[in-house]
């Protein structure tokens, strides 16, 4: 199983960037993919979740200091998933990792290298 994080970057406060996470060796559709980030010297924080195709659960998360700028989305053709950020902020900086679980509900299982998001003020 493998989840490649990539698209992060130095970009000024205001401005944009789109993460993707490339995922391979499982069965992509069957999972729910999610963003979740660690700023320096902070623990790990949910960002956002995007249910399985192929399942019920049929659920969009996003944590509230992203909601309304950030927009995740996934392409299965593909095996993968990617997370819009618009508006970014200093306190969006951190390293962002996806991961792979069976629900958005339910703790992630698989988790890829992070990539670094710097937002300057």
């Amino acid at each position: 199983v493998q989840l490649q994080a990539s698209g992060g970057g130095f970009v000024q406060a205001g401005g944009s960037l789109r993460l993707s996470c490339a995922g391979s060796g499982f069965t992509f559709d069957d999972y729910a993919i999610g963003w979740v980030r660690q700023a320096p010297g902070k623990g790990r924080e949910g960002v956002s979740c995007i249910s399985s195709s192929s399942g019920s659960e049929g659920r969009i998360e996003y944590s509230d200091s992203v909601n309304g700028r950030f927009t995740i989305s996934r392409d299965n053709a593909k095996n993968a998933v990617y997370l819009q950020m618009n508006s970014l902020k200093p306190e969006d900086t951190g390293v962002y990792f996806c991961a792979a679980g069976p629900l958005c509900v339910l703790e992630y299982i698989h988790w890829g290298q992070g990539t670094q998001v710097t937002v300057s003020s």
